[in-house]
């Protein structure tokens, strides 16, 4: 599993075939989650943990020192499996190392569940469409983690 966490002031993910916002947060955590091959749930509940922990939001002193459950802040979550683009053949990425749709969907739900499980607002985008994203960075701050 790949994750790519960007701490954000606000942001949101629009169908663009529907024309509508379908998540939308203010300040928080924006995160791309790609599912590889043979991707668990014990590795998803682990990342979960593990972004929920993250202290890179500011404190009092603008440190990065305290967690989106310290804070209170808000988490949205879109799917992205290019971040499993492998481009060693050539111009034209391979995408063979991503999980493939039915599964990548059951890993990406229960991730999500894993961070609702906190508590806190989290939003989704829509798993398998085309989206438009639109995230204010916060610093920037970003943050990946991944096999």
């Amino acid at each position: 599993m790949k994750l790519v966490v960007q701490r954000v002031s606000h942001a949101k993910v629009t169908d663009i075939k529907k024309k509508q916002v379908i998540g939308e947060i203010g300040k928080g955590l924006f995160i791309l989650l790609g599912v590889g091959k043979g991707d668990s749930e014990d590795e998803t509940n682990s990342l979960a943990q593990k972004v929920l922990k993250l202290r890179i939001m500011a404190d009092e002193n603008d440190k990065m020192n305290l967690s989106v459950v310290d804070t209170k802040s808000e988490i949205l979550v879109v799917s992205q499996f290019t971040l499993y683009a492998d481009t060693n053949g050539g111009n034209r990425p391979s995408f063979i190392n991503s999980e493939e749709p039915n599964r990548a969907k059951e890993i990406y739900e229960y991730f999500v569940n894993e961070l609702r499980e906190s508590g806190l607002k989290v939003e989704t985008g829509s798993f398998g469409e085309y989206m438009e994203i639109d995230a204010q960075l916060d610093g920037p701050v970003t943050i990946i983690y991944g096999n």
